[in-house]
């Protein structure tokens, strides 16, 4: 049960009401931003910030979602993995690659692939070294590895929130499980 109680867009003022909505399935209401809009500018805040990491982080929508997941399962939030799960999907994960995420088998992954889940787990662990940020810039270009390391921290972030605050998953949901396969 949530510890905050989930506002809706009639109570926020108008400027924010479209905050709460899920920007990928028009018309629904996520508890992860019902929940963060107790506090309207810091809604406002982690929209903007994560909307940056979707679109500017110089990663691929896969690349995104790898790191995404990655994040979920080093900070155990259920909530943010089963709202990743589907949208890895649409980004070209198969459900063999999602649940190997989970079990931190890096395996079905491209070598590229590989060292960003080595990165995103040691950004969420904060154990970032010389030697792995070295590596994995031998792949990745400055800016991308920024928008890595931003993406990683900013969802790790974000499962500590929803973790904080007791977010839920949506009543119309069921969660996905950890092993999608």
């Amino acid at each position: 049960m949530a510890r905050v109680p989930y506002v809706t867009q009639d109570d926020i003022d108008p400027e924010y009401q479209d905050l709460v909505v899920s920007s990928l399935q028009p018309g629904k209401t996520l508890n992860v931003y019902s929940a963060i809009g107790n506090n309207q500018e810091v809604l406002g805040g982690f929209r903007a910030f994560l909307g940056a990491l979707w679109s500017d982080s110089g990663l691929t929508d896969r690349q995104r979602e790898i790191v995404i997941l990655t994040a979920a399962t080093e900070v155990d939030s259920t909530y943010e993995w089963h709202q990743h799960v589907n949208i890895a999907t649409d980004a070209g994960l198969d459900e063999a690659e999602i649940s190997a995420i989970a079990r931190d088998d890096r395996a079905p992954f491209s070598t590229d692939e590989r060292a960003l889940v080595a990165y995103a787990c040691a950004v969420a662990q904060g154990r970032v070294n010389d030697a792995l940020h070295e590596a994995v810039s031998e792949r990745f270009d400055a800016e991308t590895m920024v928008g890595a390391a931003a993406t990683a921290a900013g969802y790790f972030a974000l499962g500590r929130v929803i973790d904080a605050l007791g977010v839920g998953i949506e009543a119309s949901d069921e969660f996905v499980g950890w092993d999608v396969e």
